[in-house]
Order: C-alpha cells, then sequence, then structure tokens
C-alpha cells in the first residue's frame, strides 16, 4: 500500500492503517526514546503514549511540512525528553550517572542500531565532525541548545546557526535536493 494512501486512512481513524504504521515504525520510535531515557520499560510506556497521542492528533499531519516519519519521529523525541524533565521520573532515580556519559561519548558508534532503521546513521556519517557533534546531542541525547552550548563549550547562538545549518545539509543530502 502506498504511503500516502495508508497516512491518509490514518488520519480517517482507519485501525488497520493504524496497525500497519504502528508495526513500520514502532522500532525506529523505541530505538529513538530508549536513547534518550536508557530504560526499555519507560521507552515502552512513552512509545505507547505517543502512538496514542499521533492518533488523537493525526489530522494536525501536514505533508507539506515533512515526512510522516519526521513528523512522529519528533513527537517521540519531544515525549522521551518531556519524560526525564519530568518530576517521576527524576524521583524515580533513573538519572543517568557521569559513568554513562563518559561511555557514550567514548563509544565510536553512538548512533543505536534501531535508529538506524531508517539509513539515517549513514547520512550524518557524512556530515563534518562539527555538524555530527550537534545533531547527536539534541537529536539522538535530547540535550536542549543550552545543554549542548555547555558540553561542547559554545555560545548557545553557534548552536542554534550549526544545528540549522547542519540540519538543512542533512534535508539536501536526504531529498538528493
Amino acid at each position: 500500500m502506498q504511503l500516502e494512501t495508508l497516512i491518509s486512512q490514518f488520519q480517517q481513524k482507519d485501525e488497520k492503517a493504524f496497525e500497519q504504521l504502528y508495526t513500520m515504525y514502532s522500532e525506529s520510535m523505541h530505538g529513538v526514546i530508549y536513547n534518550i531515557v536508557r530504560d526499555h520499560d519507560i521507552a515502552e510506556e512513552v512509545m505507547q503514549d505517543v502512538f496514542v497521542k499521533v492518533w488523537h492528533n493525526a489530522s494536525s499531519y501536514n505533508a507539506s511540512k515533512g515526512r510522516f516519519f519526521t513528523w512522529i519521529l519528533n513527537i517521540s523525541r519531544n515525549a522521551a525528553i518531556d519524560k526525564t524533565r519530568s518530576k517521576a521520573f527524576k524521583n524515580s532515580g533513573k538519572n543517568l550517572d557521569a559513568q554513562f556519559f563518559v561511555d557514550i561519548l567514548e563509544t565510536s558508534d553512538n548512533l543505536n542500531d534501531k535508529t538506524d532503521a531508517i539509513g539515517i546513521k549513514n547520512f550524518v556519517g557524512k556530515l563534518a565532525k562539527k555538524c555530527i557533534e550537534v545533531i547527536e546531542l539534541l537529536y539522538f541525547k535530547g540535550y536542549t541548545q543550552k545543554e549542548a552550548s555547555e558540553t561542547l563549550d559554545m555560545p548557545i547562538g553557534t548552536i542554534k546557526t550549526r544545528n540549522r545549518n547542519c540540519i538543512k545539509e542533512l534535508r539536501q543530502m536526504v531529498l538528493g535536493t
């Protein structure tokens, strides 16, 4: 079935379309969410919440503003970040210790395999090192721009500009324009 047709049916509350989209995207979404919350149970919970939210807000998706996958992935990423900032998450002792971050930074393969199911790792890997650093922190690790600024010891304006330029470059690579 064509993706556009599937999305249209999903927006019309077709449960079969929902099931197909869930099958298509749940593994990638789980990977991105897990990369941020670092707990499989919480990642599963957030992913389920995201699908419910997407189901209820399906009419707000606009194909002219971007791909469906990007839309749903951004919702997933934002939900995972919101979860880590929630009082319940902080009180649950699920916060990551400094050693975890040292391990991430020392690992050469920072992008989760499940995230690569969409092939984005190859595109990100072709970017300049400065772009890879910013994109990994902001999109794959869930840092805020302020946190990325502090981590990379750069002015926040530089982070914002670099993020915008790198995403533009990534978009051109992916879309081949």
